[in-house]
């Protein structure tokens, strides 16, 4: 089992000794796709998946979810929580263990998640569908405390759509201050993404590198070289690798 560098008391004060320094923004690395954003004490969490619920899942199948780092934190510890996000319907995007806890820890949280995808997150998390706040691509939603994101297509492995033609895999532009962080959910390279993003001069994105290979039987992903080829035709200042090292047969 790979350790966590912080996890539980000590992630937790890391976390709150941080909000002393009002310059910047700091983030965290939460597992697999998740990571924690903090900016002028505010916390935006993008895509956590902070339970064992897959492993629990598929335990007497032929497709084990082996965890293979451990649990930083519980999440019903995480009760600063502003924005939660998920990027698309997989659950380790969109976790009922994890959400179902985060949300009873903070009454005030808001949800993004695609606009395609809010009758299943509603029906998962046994929540209110107005509550949830939907974007498509293209499209951007004020948060109030000087915080905006912006909905980006992602190919996990098509760009699919609903009938309405909305998307059912997204990425996330977050905009706070001077800086713009994308997360890209999962997906692989489509000219249709790069040019989605042309219009923002991103500082740190967050790519899938756990490639894309039929034999796992589940959707792909970029590969390592490919999450930076991507970044360096978008001109991206710094990539953060992600969704690797969570499950031993991806």
């Amino acid at each position: 089992m790979i350790e966590a560098a912080q996890k539980n008391d000590v992630l937790l004060q890391n976390i709150e000794d941080a909000k002393k320094d009002t310059q910047g923004f700091r983030l965290w690395w939460l597992g697999q796709s998740g990571f924690l954003i903090q900016w002028q004490g505010r916390h935006i969490l993008l895509d956590p998946y902070l339970s064992d619920s897959l492993t629990t899942k598929y335990q007497d199948t032929d497709k084990q979810h082996i965890r293979m780092t451990e649990l930083v934190v519980d999440p019903a510890r995480l009760d600063f929580i502003d924005v939660v996000t998920s990027s698309h319907n997989h659950t380790d995007h969109l976790d009922a263990d994890t959400l179902g806890p985060l949300i009873e820890a903070n009454p005030d949280i808001k949800m993004v998640a695609p606009r395609a995808n809010i009758p299943f997150v509603a029906d998962r998390l046994q929540c209110e569908s107005e509550w949830l706040i939907r974007l498509n691509e293209k499209e951007t939603h004020d948060l109030g405390y000087g915080i905006t994101i912006h909905g980006i297509p992602a190919a996990h492995n098509d760009l699919l759509r609903d009938d309405e033609g909305n998307c059912r895999f997204m990425g996330y532009v977050v905009s706070f201050g001077d800086y713009n962080i994308y997360h890209s959910g999962d997906t692989l390279w489509r000219d249709e993404i790069i040019s989605v993003l042309a219009e923002f001069d991103i500082d740190i994105a967050f790519r899938p590198i756990n490639g894309n290979k039929p034999e796992r039987r589940v959707a792909g992903n970029l590969n390592a070289q490919e999450a930076v080829d991507m970044a360096q035709a978008m001109g991206t200042k710094l990539v953060i690798p992600c969704h690797y090292h969570m499950f031993t047969f991806n």
